[in-house]
């Protein structure tokens, strides 16, 4: 195979220094470049100034929440929808659910997950050198997940108030809790893979010793607490000690769990309209799988259109959050940065090749929190968003997203499924198609 390599000899690399050297336009790149660095250098000066940052519907959230060095952002934006419900709920101005409740409970669910899926693969001979399995090593532990498997924790654990379960060095910045987990389980499977290894007492001695490090690094979730508050008109309420279950069911009750994942899949060997699931991919054992309707992108738009003017809630999404952001003014565009022309190079791919070829999959979960509408009363011009950065970028944390980008980046929005028609109803009912764990469609924010 090698010998039908070229290599990048001395000939080829001066032609190469020569053809650069031979455009003016190159040299004054380069120095732009390497001065203020490439988006300062391509950002598109008409269309950032020009990117309008008002909407026809808004519904306000408040202040931003901030995940930190942490990838929690889909428990954060669910969350985020979920505190928009219960600050009606309560009549309060502004209220936080405890982002390290949710994270402590997913990641000794996933624990457990963990270790039960690799057992039940190494009772059908999956061999440890297969890429299933090495797959699932290296892709256990993160941060990232899912809207269903967010509700799967609700549902079960329910959620407190952050003041009651707060925030800690861990939780904050999760890289060496994470790493400390990732060579527990590591250790786990190597342990089951030897001979004669006692299976069951391993996952036993994990999920024991999980439990002891996420508490050590998270502290001890409260089982129960007394809730009290003074809503926005300064009168007092007390409703006595409630579980975090209770808790749940009683101030978030907009029907969350009854709602489904639509999923824009361009890819054109899966079919709109069918039900897409991803092998081994969950954290609740028993819990709702994670599947997702696959549908047009205007449809997407539509449904998310209607949740914001029609039901007056944040709507949960997840995206490609990297091409086009400028993350200072908080704005999406896919005309925002010029890099074809301080490059000389023509970026053409379209959405489904960048999935196909790994240039693009859903990497971040934010929540919509306005549209504007043109005055059809249908189609949509641009968004704002609600992200979990912190206030001290973009519109005090809101960013602003043009209509296009939602239609090349945005790969996921979940939904009622009182919106669906009833061929999507029905498709509901049908068996997914099944895509292996590393499809790009699997991919977590």
């Amino acid at each position: 195979m090698t010998d039908t390599l070229k290599a990048l000899d001395h000939q080829t690399l001066t032609a190469l220094n020569e053809e650069f050297e031979s455009k003016a336009s190159n040299r004054v790149a380069m120095n732009a470049v390497t001065a203020a660095g490439i988006d300062e250098v391509s950002r598109n000066y008409d269309r950032s100034r020009l990117l309008q940052r008002r909407f026809s519907v808004t519904v306000d959230n408040g202040e931003v929440t901030s995940q930190e060095r942490s990838g929690r952002c889909w428990l954060f934006s669910s969350l985020n929808v979920a505190r928009f419900i219960a600050k009606r709920s309560l009549n309060l101005k502004e209220f936080e659910f405890s982002q390290n409740y949710a994270m402590y409970f997913d990641k000794l669910e996933r624990i457990n997950y963990f270790v039960q899926d690799v057992a039940s693969l190494i009772a059908k001979g999956e061999p440890s050198d297969s890429r299933l399995i090495q797959h699932l090593l290296q892709d256990v532990m993160g941060d990232g997940g899912q809207w269903t498997m967010a509700l799967n924790v609700y549902e079960k654990y329910g959620a407190v108030p952050k003041d009651l379960f707060p925030e800690t060095a861990s939780s904050r910045n999760t890289t060496e809790m994470n790493h400390r987990l990732r060579s527990l389980l590591h250790q786990a499977v190597a342990h089951m893979y030897a001979e004669g290894a006692d299976i069951e007492r391993i996952i036993k001695d994990t999920v024991e010793a999980g439990h002891r490090m996420l508490t050590i690094h998270l502290g001890t979730p409260p089982t129960s607490f007394d809730w009290e508050w003074t809503d926005a008109d300064g009168e007092f309420h007390r409703d006595g000690e409630i579980t975090p279950q209770e808790f749940w069911k009683k101030y978030v009750d907009a029907g969350l769990e009854d709602y489904v994942c639509l999923v824009d899949d361009p890819r054109s060997e899966h079919p709109k309209g069918r039900k897409i699931g991803i092998e081994h991919l969950g954290n609740v054992v028993g819990g709702t799988p994670t599947e997702y309707l696959n549908v047009p992108g205007q449809f997407m738009k539509d449904c998310v259109r209607r949740i914001l003017a029609e039901q007056g809630i944040p709507a949960w999404f997840g995206a490609d959050c990297h091409p086009m952001m400028d993350r200072k003014n908080g704005a999406w565009a896919t005309d925002l940065f010029e890099y074809d022309r301080v490059y000389d190079v023509d970026f053409d791919l379209d959405k489904e090749q960048r999935v196909r070829f790994a240039d693009s999959a859903m990497n971040h979960a934010m929540a919509f929190v306005g549209v504007d509408v043109a005055d059809d009363g249908t189609t949509t011009r641009r968004w704002r968003v609600e992200n979990s950065w912190g206030c001290k970028i973009a519109d005090k944390g809101y960013f602003t997203m043009d209509d296009p980008w939602f239609s090349e980046y945005v790969y996921e929005v979940a939904v009622p499924k009182s919106m669906l028609p009833d061929e999507y109803l029905k498709a509901l009912e049908e068996p997914a198609i099944m895509l292996p764990a590393w499809d790009p469609m699997g991919a977590l924010a």
